[in-house]
């Protein structure tokens, strides 16, 4: 029996789907349920299960654009599973019997040209110059008898900045993914359909910190592995921040705004297929370790090529931590339709005023950009401010003054 095997819809809006990589070659025989194959949607990128045994014969390459519903492979689930790895013996090959060797006779010298320095060759002084400067004889003229190229020549040469004396210029052209290409038209549609601002604030991480000197090897203990990170934290300010400040918590839709009375918190995550965002459902009604499991069973999804469409579908408000990879400080860009986005970043030891002294603390830049069609500056301002004074406060603000209660312990 042939089996005709048909792309999958990975989500409502998704008509089309990229064949990424096949997993498997022609003619091999799968496993039911054995992934063979990568395909990419403008959401994600999603494994193709073999929905029988048999014997696959491709129906598209790699590259090609496929549409929902069409037939990519075809598995002949009548054919026999081929037998183990079973050496297949070599046919002996014929040995011919040495023939008879000829006694050929050895070939005359060429003769030897004269040495010369004429017709653009440098002499030894002017090589050894010309090396030292990394220009190569065949650039110079040389002023010499016959176009000698002498001493001065190569003393005066001067090395040609647009001429590469060295070294690899090879270029490579590959096609961006469906799920690149999408992103890259997102961003591009960010920036030129919002009124896009980003105002900034720091952080004194101290608190934070001590909380978690104190209390993440007893977190780590009572949940399982589950470590009491920096997130947990941030989204616990957010949450708060967006109750007190609903319109960061909206989006446009045309000439209407859509406020949400919950938070969905999208969490940007680095994985093999590039930056992903999947969501973090009811952020508001989770504790610490519920925010830490969530974001941990999710970035494990991401990074194993398992994140599916409605991982990363919603999302009322984005965090994105670039400073898990150095930087100080950037203007991170909005992920529509949402109206707002905080950017974390690197923590760096600086001097601070405290109470009239300098002291040295643990600082971070945050920065929230904003669609100011939706909001304004006091709402974006506040909003920040909320956060930083969350992080900077979080046993009372963020732990009701019982950290233990608060962390399940």
């Amino acid at each position: 029996m042939i089996l005709e095997m048909k792309v999958p819809s990975p989500g409502e809006s998704i008509k089309e789907v990229e064949i990424a990589t096949w997993l498997v070659k022609d003619g091999d025989y799968v496993e039911k349920d054995q992934a063979i194959a990568e395909v990419d949607s403008d959401k994600a990128t999603l494994e193709l299960p073999a929905e029988a045994s048999g014997i696959i014969t491709l129906k598209a390459e790699e590259g090609d654009a496929v549409a929902v519903g069409a037939v990519v492979c075809l598995i002949d689930t009548s054919a026999a599973k081929p037998a183990g790895d079973a050496a297949v013996a070599e046919t002996p090959k014929t040995v011919e019997a040495p023939k008879a060797e000829t006694k050929a006779e050895a070939p005359k010298a060429a003769p030897v040209a004269a040495a010369t320095y004429a017709s653009g060759t440098p002499s030894p002084a002017a090589r050894k110059i010309l090396d030292e400067k990394n220009i190569a004889p065949a650039s110079i003229t040389g002023t010499g008898k016959d176009g000698r190229i002498t001493k001065d020549d190569a003393v005066n040469a001067v090395p040609s900045m647009g001429t590469p004396t060295g070294g690899s210029r090879g270029t490579e052209r590959t096609k961006l993914s469906m799920l690149r290409r999408k992103v890259a038209e997102r961003l591009v549609a960010a920036k030129n359909e919002t009124a896009m601002l980003t105002t900034f604030n720091e952080v004194n991480m101290t608190p934070i910190n001590l909380i978690r000197n104190e209390y993440k090897d007893a977190f780590k203990a009572k949940h399982g592995g589950i470590g009491l990170g920096y997130m947990s934290f941030f989204t616990k300010a957010v949450t708060r921040a967006l109750k007190l400040f609903p319109d960061v918590n909206s989006m446009m839709d045309g000439d209407h705004k859509i406020a949400f009375d919950f938070c969905d918190i999208s969490i940007a995550v680095s994985g093999p297929k590039g930056l992903m965002v999947p969501v973090v459902r009811n952020a508001e009604n989770l504790t610490f370790r519920g925010v830490e499991a969530d974001i941990k069973r999710l970035a494990l999804k991401a990074r194993d090529g398992q994140i599916t469409v409605d991982d990363m579908t919603g999302g009322t408000f984005t965090i994105t931590n670039g400073g898990v990879f150095g930087s100080m400080l950037s203007t991170p860009i909005i992920n529509p339709p949402q109206s707002g986005i905080l950017g974390m970043h690197n923590i760096i030891e600086r001097p601070i005023a405290v109470n009239g002294k300098v002291e040295i603390h643990p600082m971070m830049y945050v920065a929230l950009s904003y669609d100011h069609r939706i909001i304004d500056g006091r709402e974006s301002v506040g909003f920040l401010v909320a956060v930083k004074e969350a992080l900077e406060n979080p046993m009372e603000l963020l732990m009701d003054n019982n950290p233990k209660k608060a962390l399940e312990l």
